[in-house]
Parts: structure tokens; C-alpha cells; sequence
């Protein structure tokens, strides 16, 4: 385990088959219990559940930002796909000094194809879309330090561009890419980004990613350690053990596909062995979760993980 990081807890709470006012009373309670981070998806549906409703998660996080206070918010991961990244860098950091520098800059290269073809928006090989990705970082980089900013890439430019109004954290938001692709994605992991976010479908993997994720570093002699390394995680946290099979139905139910990672990586038990099973991943080198409570974040249940698991960590 690195010294270089403290240990980060966040919940993530998919912004569907909910009404605002429940996301809000949860992001809420989550602020005053201590959690770290809460985090929502990009996505202009949710995915594969076209008839399901939910917010967009930019604009949630934008009104979440004014109604708390300590929690820093962010998206696993923004689609760079749908905003360039010169508007996003406004965005970001409007966002950033509305809520006294709480943004989290997830980002990512899209993952779900189909809403790009339903909703008319361009799109192209997973090779473009790194690239693009790539150089969205640089632009966005840019444009929270510099007061004038001229970029030349192969599908970004930026001409004298004017910044006046600056991020609060500096020298911009902590950016987090999250993917656990080795050939594309991790490389730009190294290069780009603050913290790596593992998603739940590469937990079956996990010690080969964070393998590679190191190779990737050292090939651009990127000093591994400087990298937050963090992980998306199903949570099932149990008031006792006979509580064990009607939950994990529950669980099976909402996030039961391989994609989830519940098997895999997931984090089940009561509250002593959840502690015991997150720090076998501090172990090997993560320190920020982000978190799927399976009871999407019941007010029981973070209070009992902010009680009896976090401090096992602070």
C-alpha cells in the first residue's frame, strides 16, 4: 500500500427508477456521515433500459454541488463523446468554483454505442475515440491554467482561446479515467490522468490490470506510486449473517450480471468482514472506492458502513 494516499470512500448511486428528492436526501446523508465522494453515470438513458427513467448526471451534479457541503461529486465517467472538450472545460470549471472546488473530472472514451447511433451523434472505432479522449485531457488542462490557449491536434484546435475564470483546486480538478483496456486505455490512464478508476467488469482481473497499470506508468517513466488507484464495487453489507441469503437475492437481482463484478469483487458480509475484504484491496494498492450499495444506499446502510467500516481505514 502506498503512504502517498489516504483511504477514499464513495458512493455511487446510478440515477435511475429514482425521484430527485431520495438522490438528494442519500447524497446528503452521505456528506454528513464523512463519505468522500459520490458519484452518478453519463449517459442519455440509462444503458439497455431505454424505457427506464433517469436524470442526466451532469446537471444532477450541478444541483447536488449547492445542497452540500464536505462530499466532492463527480461521473464514472463523463463521455467525452458528447461535449467538446473546450465547453466541458467552462463546465468543469464553473462547477468547480460553484462548489468551493469539489469537482471530480471522471472521464472516459463511451462504453455504450447504441445511444450514440440513436441520438444522431457522431461516432468511431474505440482506436479514434482513445485518441480523442487523449487529447480532450490536454485541451481541458489547458484551459483551467492558461489565460490564452492555442492547441493543434488531430481532432481538437484551440486559437488564442481566453480563460478569465480559473478553478478553485489548482492547477485544475483531479481527472479520473476510468477502464481497464491495456493496450488503449491504461497508457492514457498514465499519461493523462490523477486517478485510475477500475471498473467492476476488470475485478475478475484485478491484479493483472494493476500489473499493467504500472507498466504502463513506468514505460513513460511515470513514477507508479503518484497515480491514485481506485475501484467501482457492489457492496453488500449485512446486519448479521442470517440476514446473508435474502439480501444477496437482492443484490443477485439488480446486479447480478458478470459486468457487475459481484462475484468476482464484490464486497460481501457483515461489517467486520467487509473491512477485512477492502483492505485485502488496500493491500494491493487501492485507496478510492466507489461504491454500489445494493440497496442503493439506504440510510441504514451507509450509517452502518460509515460506523463500523471507514474508520477502519481514517
Amino acid at each position: 500500500m502506498s503512504e502517498m494516499h489516504r483511504v477514499e470512500f464513495g458512493v455511487y448511486l446510478p440515477q435511475l427508477q429514482s425521484d430527485f428528492e431520495t438522490i438528494r436526501d442519500r447524497v446528503q446523508l452521505a456528506d454528513r456521515l464523512g463519505f468522500d465522494t459520490a458519484w452518478f453515470y453519463d449517459h442519455l438513458y440509462p444503458p439497455h433500459l431505454p424505457d427506464v427513467p433517469g436524470f442526466d448526471g451532469w446537471t444532477l451534479v450541478s444541483a447536488l454541488a449547492v445542497l452540500t457541503e464536505q462530499i466532492r461529486l463527480g461521473q464514472l465517467v463523463l463521455c467525452n463523446g458528447f461535449r467538446h472538450p473546450g465547453v466541458l472545460a467552462k463546465m468543469a470549471i464553473t462547477l468547480d468554483v460553484i462548489s468551493g472546488g469539489r469537482l471530480e473530472l471522471g472521464l472516459g472514451s463511451g462504453s455504450y454505442l447504441e445511444e450514440f447511433a440513436e441520438f444522431g451523434l457522431p461516432s468511431s472505432d474505440i482506436a479514434t475515440r482513445s485518441d480523442q479522449l487523449g487529447e480532450a485531457c490536454e485541451v481541458i488542462k489547458l484551459l483551467c491554467t492558461q489565460k490564452r490557449s492555442t492547441y493543434e491536434g488531430q481532432h481538437y484546435q484551440l486559437h488564442d482561446a481566453p480563460t478569465a475564470l480559473f478553478p478553485v483546486q489548482k492547477p485544475y480538478p483531479r481527472i479520473v479515467i476510468g477502464g481497464g483496456g491495456e493496450r488503449r486505455t491504461l497508457p492514457l490512464v498514465a499519461r493523462h490522468a490523477d486517478v485510475w478508476n477500475c471498473p467492476t467488469y476488470s475485478l475478475g482481473d484485478v491484479t493483472q490490470k494493476i500489473d499493467a497499470m504500472r507498466r504502463a506508468c513506468e514505460a513513460i517513466d511515470r513514477d507508479p506510486e503518484s497515480l491514485v488507484y481506485g475501484q467501482q464495487a457492489v457492496v453488500v453489507l449485512l446486519e448479521s449473517e442470517q440476514d446473508r441469503d435474502r439480501e444477496l437475492e437482492i443484490a443477485g437481482r439488480r446486479f447480478g450480471g458478470d459486468g457487475w463484478g459481484l462475484d468476482a469483487g464484490g464486497f460481501v458480509g457483515t461489517s467486520a468482514q467487509v473491512v477485512d475484504q477492502i483492505r485485502e484491496k488496500v493491500e494491493l494498492g487501492f485507496t478510492q472506492f466507489a461504491l454500489f450499495f445494493h440497496d442503493r444506499g439506504e440510510s441504514k446502510t451507509l450509517e452502518q458502513f460509515a460506523r463500523d467500516v471507514a474508520p477502519a481505514f481514517r
